[in-house]
């Protein structure tokens, strides 16, 4: 997490003033207003849910991007390679073939039934309180998850901007998500997409600007800067020991799933896939962002690199905590321009997940608890007071990370949030590899089981299982353990 202290010395050594911090947000979201009023004319009820299926794929896949790569993402990536080195890689292969299973195996199924939230899936296969069931947990993940990352963001505008006029974290925290609500409201899933698919050209931007700016400072040459980072020990890709986290097969297989899990069966990203004109586009859209997605994130671990680069030929000491580094660096050593940008893509990055969020959480709560019918307009109010809802939902939360003030804590909540996607696993899988029907009146309580087990099961694996630690992959277990109930559960006969 970034410390307050390199926010404070990069504002009092005014390497960047409250004045062109002013210009660069006025700036970008004035880009997204317009956007928003772009996409906003001709729009119905149907357009806030399902953009009226007419996304073109490769604006789609380009959105995608913007929208994986959250601010924690940004800021922790880089960093975590003095630790892991680049076995992230292996963990970012098993996502690749994670994103083509997704492809093949979800899209067709989702298209089929022609759903507008993939939870409905769970309703026709075994009930409706498996259906909730389903729901509930993606509408708790995703609300934590998403008040953790915009708590991230809050933080930074904050001590960058705010703290300089006088502006409580309260009313940071309001202007920030009033934003995404005004930007979102009207044309909702297909306004996100062009306006993701900017701030995913801002994430870029930042990215590569500041690879070219250390280079540079470093006096090193593009072929030299590959040479470095190919010959730097940090840029170690496998690891075989069968006990550690980055394993390679551990890194794979969790990759796989976690992909299969947090993105397949989440509304948030496949509610953009299912804007596409038809099965085939949605498709293609996750072939190609697969290979970006992959592409974009080498470009993290090369930044990460040239990070610990710098810092070793600077004589620049290395802060303990690894989400520090970028930060400290870009904030303090990198000057104005750097700093700029390190600040537009952090924002980049946070919105983009952020604001489909809002739109997917209020998509699941109309469609899964309030049957709305997308296509009548007269629900139209309806949807709107639970946009609001949630907006101020994850208002509160945020908030409450803030008086909670203990970073280790807010951690473990955003932590606990990610067992949640286990049940989800467990009932998908459970639904499309057999055959079975269960007993949907215990599917709650085994939802909540689970987690409580899989947890267990994690903080006692040392000795129960001859020192393995469990990585990624704890997604799996959970996962497994559901499936396992749901068979306990299933009908006799069948």
């Amino acid at each position: 997490m970034i410390k307050d202290q390199s926010f404070c010395r990069f504002v009092n050594q005014q390497f960047m003033s409250t004045t062109i911090l002013f210009i660069v947000l006025v700036c970008f979201f004035g880009l997204l207003f317009g956007i928003s009023h772009f996409t906003s004319k001709n729009v119905n009820n149907e357009t806030f849910f399902t953009g009226n299926r007419r996304s073109r794929w490769y604006m789609v896949a380009f959105a995608m991007i913007g929208t994986t790569i959250s601010g924690v993402t940004f800021i922790s990536v880089p960093g975590e390679v003095g630790h892991s080195g680049w076995t992230y890689l292996q963990f970012l292969l098993g996502n690749f073939v994670g994103y083509w299973v997704i492809a093949m195996v979800l899209i067709p199924l989702y298209y089929k039934l022609q759903l507008v939230s993939i939870y409905t899936y769970l309703d026709q296969r075994f009930g409706v309180r498996s259906y909730k069931t389903g729901s509930f947990f993606f509408l708790v993940s995703r609300t934590i998850g998403a008040s953790f990352r915009m708590y991230l963001v809050a933080g930074v505008l904050q001590l960058a901007f705010f703290d300089a006029l006088g502006i409580p974290f309260w009313a940071t925290v309001a202007i920030a998500i009033f934003m995404i609500w005004a930007y979102t409201f009207r044309a909702g899933i297909k306004t996100i997409i062009w306006t993701d698919s900017l701030q995913t050209t801002f994430l870029l931007a930042s990215v590569v600007l500041t690879i070219v700016i250390i280079s540079r400072q470093l006096d090193m040459s593009a072929g030299q800067m590959v040479k470095a980072i190919d010959e730097h020990p940090f840029s170690k890709m496998f690891d075989w020991d069968w006990r550690s986290k980055t394993n390679f097969f551990k890194q794979f297989v969790a990759g796989l799933g976690i992909v299969i899990v947090m993105n397949g069966l989440d509304q948030d990203i496949m509610q953009k896939s299912l804007t596409c004109k038809n099965k085939k586009d949605a498709q293609k859209n996750l072939f190609w962002f697969s290979l970006a997605f992959i592409f974009v994130n080498l470009l993290f671990l090369c930044l990460g690199v040239m990070l610990y680069i710098f810092a070793q030929q600077k004589g620049i000491a290395i802060p303990q905590k690894t989400d520090d580094f970028f930060p400290l660096l870009a904030l303090n050593h990198f000057g104005t321009i750097a700093g700029v940008l390190f600040l537009l893509g952090i924002v980049s990055a946070t919105y983009s997940s952020s604001d489909s969020a809002l739109t997917a959480l209020t998509t699941s709560f109309c469609i899964d608890f309030l049957n709305m019918d997308p296509k009548n307009p007269e629900s139209k109010s309806s949807r709107m007071k639970v946009h609001v809802g949630f907006s101020v939902l994850m208002f509160l939360v945020i908030i409450l990370f803030r008086v909670i003030n203990d970073e280790s804590v807010v951690t473990a909540v955003f932590r606990v949030a990610g067992y949640t996607y286990g049940p989800l696993l467990g009932l998908f899988a459970f639904g499309i590899l057999t055959e079975k029907q269960v007993k949907d009146r215990f599917v709650p309580v085994l939802g909540l089981l689970s987690p409580v087990l899989t947890y267990i099961i994690n903080i006692n694996s040392e000795v129960w299982l001859g020192g393995y630690k469990f990585g990624f992959e704890l997604l799996l277990l959970n996962g497994l353990i559901m499936f396992v109930g749901l068979w306990m559960l299933s009908k006799k006969g069948e």
